[in-house]
């Protein structure tokens, strides 16, 4: 019998793993085919965190897929340069997201739910209630996770009143208590002191074609921004390196304080002065600080977009 491969974007997040991981046993309840949920990468410490509380195993990582089979559904992604290496040689039966629709296309009719809330495992839980299945409990707890992740305990600007409560519904099935929990997985991924520059720079990466110049585009976060800052002469030498490496024209790092919602940026390459336009800011030895900005989709990447359009 068949198999079809569930996975995240590349460099996943607690969405990616977690949503794959929910998806896929929905979609094994409901398919006769066997459904495995993988993943591209190794999961953060706070995604471990998150998988360590509730008792789940890490998806297997993959860089390929067709080496295991022609089918798969893709989550908490769309676009080509965020997926499995060859993406362009499976049939992608389904994609579940909440991103822009970009650099995409498929052969075939597919089953495509794509919504503007912050996190993925939100329309996930409604797939669940649609088709009728009951959510176990250690799924119903990354799920919660995961939109604690996405929405940053519901401070980022991309959570909805959906998010919301789809998170407090998840918590009861789980029967956790999401305030407390969730400040402490969020903390539990903003151990960065032991991390290597390259390390930190490839934790939550993702890149973006705009106008005739490729971006790449790395978030952290912290409790404490000079923790990070400290080591800005490191970062900046693996960013330059990074760039030449894969052909980056500009490396963003963006460093989110979780505790006050704000956000400083770091940037190397070139036209650095797209990024002051997109911000209306000024870069004062590669860096600014930006207030309230905490959400890589919403406050960083459309706005960039516009500056190289």
């Amino acid at each position: 019998m068949s198999k079809i491969l569930v996975f995240g974007h590349q460099n996943p997040d607690t969405d990616a793993i977690g949503a794959a991981i929910a998806f896929a046993h929905l979609q094994d309840t409901l398919r006769e085919e066997t459904v495995e949920a993988v993943a591209l990468g190794t999961p953060s410490e706070e995604t471990q965190y998150a998988l360590d509380y509730f008792g789940l195993k890490a998806p297997r990582v993959i860089t390929n897929a067709k080496e295991d089979t022609e089918n798969v559904m893709l989550v908490d992604h769309n676009e080509f340069q965020q997926s499995v290496n060859d993406i362009a040689d499976v049939n992608i039966l389904a994609v579940v997201d909440h991103h822009r629709i970009a650099n995409f296309e498929t052969a075939n009719p597919l089953y495509y739910r794509a919504e503007p809330v912050g996190c993925t495992s939100t329309i996930v839980l409604k797939l669940y209630k649609e088709a009728g299945v009951e959510i176990p409990k250690a799924i119903a707890g990354m799920m919660l996770s995961a939109i604690i992740s996405d929405t940053l305990l519901f401070k980022s600007p991309t959570c909805t009143p959906e998010d919301i409560a789809a998170a407090k519904e998840l918590a009861e099935l789980a029967e956790t208590d999401y305030e407390k929990y969730g400040l402490d997985m969020l903390k539990a991924g903003t151990n960065l002191s032991d991390k290597s520059a390259s390390f930190l720079l490839d934790l939550d990466a993702k890149s973006f074609p705009m106008g005739d110049k490729n971006i790449r585009i790395g978030q952290v976060n912290t409790v404490d921004l000079d923790e990070v800052f400290n080591r800005q002469a490191e970062l900046e030498a693996a960013m330059t390196e990074e760039n030449e490496k894969n052909g980056y024209d500009l490396f963003v790092l963006i460093v989110t304080n979780i505790l006050d919602s704000d956000s400083e940026l770091l940037v190397v390459g070139e036209p650095k002065e797209k990024v002051e336009v997109a911000f209306d800011t000024k870069l004062e030895n590669n860096r600014a600080l930006l207030k309230g900005v905490v959400s890589r989709k919403k406050q960083v990447v459309p706005q960039l977009t516009e500056a190289f359009s």
